[in-house]
């Protein structure tokens, strides 16, 4: 596997979609064990991979003992590949290791052929998509895909090329990055609840211990949602309850930080369809991303303005993170006015700079929500999502008192 850089139209990754931090440090932390996931389109495979053949194999269903050829037949592998010819006899000299088994073709020759794979009924009554080829039953399927690769002992590399070999596409809006990260929410819950976990395969295939712990660390990410917004709620909590939770600064002293994550976590709004799907109250519908591209006048130029900027819509999906940003101003403001106005006593107990920071820190994180709540057209948050957040802080407010 190979992993290159994508589009960096966009700098600083406002949207999250690059995932560069995770790439950079986790996904070099995976490259020291059996190798990077796979993760996107950036990405060689060997056709034996593709075949579901582990290292080191010739044969991808038991030969026929004839003439002591090794080679599988032409009708067991029709079973597995289906009933295409040339895609059989290509096969079979890959697998068998024969490269001279079929002659060398004209590619255009092929289109044809390419089409007849490509359809989505050629797959039927075949092993594609359960041993062969991209795993279904997932809606990140790559992931799901590679975790079955390294199962299988194979073994992957990461290859970041100056300049980079391949340029990819990403959301560049609100709506298409949450819709992205609901999916990859959801499917990564999926793989977490199937018989694809990373533990079963450790224990039933050849997927290394410690892999098994690394792509642990991917399959979790839906499931720390209750806990990064209980981790998220701390602060305002102290601050609207007059409370402290971390220790006062003194001469001398100093006090830990607490802070949520800049890269928008799967929360409720993206994790809840993953936990319906999976106990049978809901049927995730896959929703197609879609990939904005920048706008150029009729001169030819760019609007470079709004790049980055993001989006909103009345999608659900928007409710929590408004809710959040509305909660951390108006906790700093209730906590501000409480320390001008003397409320705030040592003896009581009472938050402290730690918790301001905490708050600050938060509204840096959800900037874009927080531009949003007085932006105006498609980069402001609808009144209808502000609404239905205002509510929702309205009764945390009446919670803390």
């Amino acid at each position: 596997m190979t992993r290159s850089t994508v589009d960096k139209a966009l700098q600083d990754d406002p949207f999250g979609n690059q995932a560069e931090v995770k790439y950079k440090k986790l996904g070099c932390g995976f490259a020291g064990l059996q190798g990077i996931y796979y993760n996107g389109t950036i990405c060689f495979h060997r056709r034996k991979v593709i075949y579901g053949m582990p290292p080191n194999c010739t044969t991808l269903v038991k030969p026929r003992r004839t003439k002591g050829s090794r080679s599988p037949s032409w009708e067991e592998l029709q079973v597995k590949l289906g009933n295409l010819k040339e895609l059989v006899e290509s096969a079979r000299s890959i697998i068998s290791g024969d490269m001279l088994a079929v002659p060398i073709v004209d590619l255009s020759s092929r289109i044809e052929v390419a089409k007849e794979v490509s359809a989505c009924s050629y797959e039927a009554r075949t092993s594609w998509g359960r041993e062969i080829g991209w795993v279904y039953g997932s809606m990140s399927e790559d992931i799901l895909t590679g975790q079955r690769i390294h199962a299988a002992g194979w073994k992957s590399a990461a290859l970041n090329t100056n300049p980079p070999a391949f340029l990819g596409s990403a959301p560049t809006g609100g709506p298409t990055s949450l819709t992205q990260y609901k999916r990859w929410a959801t499917g990564l819950f999926e793989i977490l609840m199937s018989r694809n976990n990373p533990i079963l395969l450790s224990i039933c295939k050849r997927l290394q211990f410690r892999q098994c712990l690394a792509y642990l660390v991917l399959d979790v990410w839906p499931l720390r949602a209750p806990f990064e917004l209980c981790y998220s709620l701390l602060g305002p909590y102290r601050l609207l309850a007059n409370h402290s939770f971390l220790p006062k600064l003194a001469p001398g002293g100093t006090t830990k930080g607490c802070s949520g994550s800049s890269h928008p976590p799967p929360g409720s709004s993206h994790s809840s369809p993953c936990y319906l799907k999976t106990v049978g109250l809901s049927e995730t519908v896959f929703e197609v991303t879609r990939k904005d591209k920048s706008s150029c006048d009729g001169n030819g130029s760019t609007d470079e303005a709004d790049k980055g900027r993001f989006t909103f819509d009345s999608s659900p999906v928007f409710i929590p993170p408004a809710a959040l940003a509305i909660l951390k101003i108006v906790a700093i403001a209730v906590g501000a006015w409480r320390v001008v106005a003397g409320a705030v006593e040592d003896k009581r107990g009472g938050p402290g700079v730690g918790e301001f920071v905490c708050c600050s820190w938060l509204v840096l994180c959800f900037w874009p929500f927080v531009t949003g709540l007085v932006g105006r057209g498609s980069y402001g948050i609808p009144w209808s999502v502000k609404l239905k957040a205002g509510l929702l802080v309205a009764a945390f407010v009446n919670f803390c008192r």
